[in-house]
């Protein structure tokens, strides 16, 4: 897999990266969140926050100072929904291939996966001029915009590979 930064990864060959999967895709790009943490160590780094957070409160509820508990629990309670929306988006992709024929554009938002598939002979690539357009792809009377986890520059990349990638086929 040829590395093309942290977020978006071309799949041109197999360079040890994918050991257990199937190869990938000839033509393979995906294009992900930079996160930190993954859903599992966003939930271990809450329990330690907050058992550390709940002890200093008990410890000054038990002092007199009881005023401190509803704080902590709102503080916590802040922090707990923070971080829930983290680690919903933390594993959300999009991935557009080139297999056997067939244009696949996948998108996981949130637990969401939808899935197209193209032509990939009638796909037109576009990429619009402001630094917040998306690469479209358009074929017959479908829409798909891709490219929301890149900046400018990968995006335009991303279009210029996979336009060339349709023109060969």
């Amino acid at each position: 897999m040829q590395d093309l930064g942290i977020a978006f990864q071309t799949a041109s060959g197999d360079s040890g990266g994918n050991l257990d999967g199937p190869p990938p895709a000839p033509h393979d790009w995906l294009m992900k969140r930079n996160c930190s943490l993954s859903p599992r160590q966003v939930g271990w780094f809450y329990l330690s926050i907050f058992t550390v957070s709940l002890a200093i409160a008990l410890f000054f509820a038990v002092q007199g100072s009881w005023l401190v508990l509803p704080f902590a629990g709102l503080d916590l309670l802040g922090l707990g929904i923070a971080l829930l929306v983290y680690a919903r988006h933390a594993t959300d992709y999009e991935r557009v291939s080139i297999n056997d024929g067939v244009l696949v554009v996948e998108t996981a938002s949130a637990q969401r996966l939808t899935r197209e598939e193209f032509n990939p002979h009638w796909v037109r690539v576009e990429l619009g001029e402001s630094s917040r357009a998306l690469v479209t792809l358009r074929s017959g009377g479908r829409v798909v915009r891709v490219g929301c986890y890149l900046d400018l520059h990968k995006r335009r990349k991303f279009a210029q590979e996979l336009a060339a990638a349709l023109r060969r086929l």
